[in-house]
């Protein structure tokens, strides 16, 4: 992997700069994409948009930015596309800065911001050397996410094309999956949890795969069809959805598909389990019900005071295998299971040995 610092000059850096919503924004001589087709929507507010002029104007050092070349030599911004953007609109006379626009300045005062060098680390080098630089840089200003650098990453067609579905606000996605979907469109969230989905985890094996696709579309289509299967198959209502979101549905729907299932049994239980004050985790509760798992509610477990008192009622003995030990080698256990109904209560409780434990958890 290559990486190299380079001084840009504010007039080459501004030389054929575009911003148009359905392609992008391009800036030297467009050959650096700024802000790639539907990538997120962060705008500087003014304060922070006079903050890089001034700083421009007063020949003050601004921070570095990170480029990386991608494989048809032109290059993507990875961290100083709002700066980048601020000076660009500026030069090109969208915003008055201290009352004057640029094309109000004397031509000394235009020669001197046009002559202005920024510090840009350029990197370059397979997609994996990248995305670990990528990673360990100390990014300034507003921090990038995991997918926004794999963006950067595996940037071509097929990125361009899933934001398109995945990366906006209103977008695809979100208009209908917000419900089911944590985090936000315009942070790549949405864009993740789908990858994530359909690739069973391995994002950028997948990202590289599919990389200088045309289209996105498979992906898109696996999404609704996820969607799809959770409305039809669980008929939420406003109320129920809210213990749905966040679930790793994808991954459910692969498993579960096929199987038809009887929708008002599903509720009864769903019901049963919101009011089950030993459930410490609601949102688990239909990935139980599909899996058998009890791991995804988080069991309340037994306190302290009610393990000493189980401890202390059993003299140390063990009442599987009839033998003492420490409370330290002894864990707590539900004298009738809690999927039989029994109750994380002092009355319920047991200590078990560690390996007593481990063999009646194994059954």
């Amino acid at each position: 992997m290559r990486i190299e610092l380079h001084h840009i000059m504010v007039r080459d850096l501004t030389k054929g700069y575009v911003d148009n919503n359905e392609n992008g924004v391009r800036a030297y001589s467009g050959n650096l994409d700024v802000r790639p087709p539907f990538q997120r929507e962060f705008v500087y507010n003014e304060k922070q948009r006079d903050a890089v002029i001034d700083t421009l104007t007063h020949d003050f050092p601004l921070n570095v930015m990170y480029w990386s070349v991608r494989d048809d030599g032109t290059y993507e911004i990875i961290d100083g596309q709002q700066r980048t953007i601020s000076i660009c609109q500026y030069v090109n006379g969208d915003f008055a800065y201290m009352f004057r626009y640029f094309h109000n300045l004397q031509p000394d005062e235009q020669e001197q911001i046009l002559n202005y060098k920024l510090q840009v680390y350029i990197c370059s080098g397979s997609d994996s050397e990248k995305l670990k630089w990528f990673e360990t840089i100390n990014i300034a200003g507003e921090e990038l996410t995991k997918q926004e650098l794999r963006n950067a990453v595996y940037a071509g067609s097929w990125v361009s094309d899933a934001k398109r579905y995945f990366s906006k606000n209103g977008c695809p996605a979100s208009k209908i999956g917000s419900d089911y979907l944590n985090g936000s469109a315009i942070r790549q969230d949405y864009l993740e949890t789908a990858i994530s989905w359909i690739s069973d985890g391995n994002i950028e094996v997948y990202m590289s795969n599919h990389q200088h696709d045309a289209s996105a579309a498979p992906l898109w289509q696996f999404f609704q069809s996820v969607i799809t299967w959770v409305e039809t198959s669980f008929r939420p209502t406003k109320e129920r959805k809210k213990i749905m979101k966040g679930v790793d549905w994808g991954i459910l729907y692969k498993q579960y598909k096929d199987q038809v299932f009887d929708y008002q049994k599903i509720d009864n239980e769903v019901s049963r389990l919101i009011l089950d004050d030993d459930v410490t985790k609601k949102t688990g509760i239909y990935p139980y019900i599909l899996t058998g798992k009890e791991k995804f509610l988080s069991i309340r477990a037994f306190t302290d005071a009610q393990k000493l008192s189980a401890y202390e009622r059993q003299l140390g003995i063990c009442p599987d295998c009839g033998h003492h030990f420490d409370l330290n080698q002894m864990e707590a256990d539900h004298i009738t299971p809690w999927h039989l109904g029994g109750k994380t209560i002092a009355e319920n409780c047991q200590m078990l040995c560690k390996e007593c434990n481990r063999r009646k958890s194994g059954k």
